[in-house]
């Protein structure tokens, strides 16, 4: 009973301590807890080959990149996605074949330089908040991928309308932004190696403020023609640029295609 009293006891002053620290938080002229700025993924740098975790070795080597081997995925607590039988056959038979393609259906919509989706677009390298009167924007660096996530509880658009990014709305609960996403093409996917969704997705988002700092992400996906329930991913986001410097920081001119030479070596292995 002891020790249980002094971990309650310890969640409890976390708890005070985290309001303390938010409640001086600046604001923008709208309400919004101001989190404008670049920020960056700080956890599973390798979460683009693999959201399960396990990491192949030739990867590791080319990337340069090491890797904890911690699965994205927070629930189901075994890490895996819960695939329906037959979306699992689809994902092993891209895993078994990334490395060796034999058919367009192997090949990672980011080598093709499509937009990345959600929640990819936070895996790897820096991306900007932005927050004018009734909106939060975020810019992708990566093929120039963008959100524009209005604040007002506006409805979804039509369901026979399928985006890239789909369409979100948003709105803040406390220091958390909760946003809303339908309208997911089915041409994205979660990583290298062929985890994906159908077009009939239903995304989840939370973005909790936890200090000036850090933003923890979570996304629950939902897909009843994919998996056998929902299942949970999250990451942890920090200021990429700080102080004097952000004030004058641009995103990269990233141009995907621009000198890619890997859809001519696709087109020859796959036609030839």
């Amino acid at each position: 009973m002891i020790r249980r009293s002094l971990v309650v006891a310890s969640a409890a002053a976390a708890v005070v301590f985290c309001g303390a620290t938010l409640s001086g938080q600046s604001r923008t002229p709208d309400g919004q807890p101001d989190i404008q700025g670049f920020w960056a993924n700080q956890t599973h740098r390798l979460a683009t080959y693999n959201i399960e975790g396990a990491a192949d070795p030739t990867h590791v080597f080319l990337s340069g990149n090491p890797t904890d081997e911690t699965s994205l995925v927070v629930d189901p607590p075994d890490g895996k996605v819960p695939y329906q039988p037959w979306a699992k056959a689809r994902r092993d038979d891209v895993f078994e074949h990334h490395l060796n393609i034999t058919k367009w259906e192997h090949v990672d919509p980011h080598t093709r330089c499509f937009l990345s989706g959600i929640p990819r677009m936070f895996y790897q390298g820096t991306f900007q908040i932005l927050q004018p009167p009734g909106y939060l924007v975020i810019l992708q660096e990566f093929n120039h991928g963008t959100r524009i996530i209005p604040l007002d509880q506006r409805p979804h658009i039509g369901g026979d309308i399928k985006l890239w990014m789909g369409d979100s709305r948003g709105h803040w609960e406390g220091n958390t932004l909760v946003v809303d996403v339908t309208n997911k093409n089915d041409k994205t996917w979660f990583d290298i190696v062929g985890d994906f969704h159908g077009d009939e997705v239903h995304i989840r988002e939370r973005f909790t403020v936890v200090s000036a700092d850090r933003i923890d992400y979570q996304a629950t996906f939902e897909d009843p023609k994919v998996y056998t329930r929902p299942f949970t991913m999250a990451l942890s986001f920090g200021r990429a640029v700080k102080g004097a410097e952000a004030k004058s920081y641009e995103l990269l001119e990233e141009a995907c295609h621009e000198g890619d030479q890997d859809t001519q070596e696709m087109v020859h292995r796959l036609t030839k």
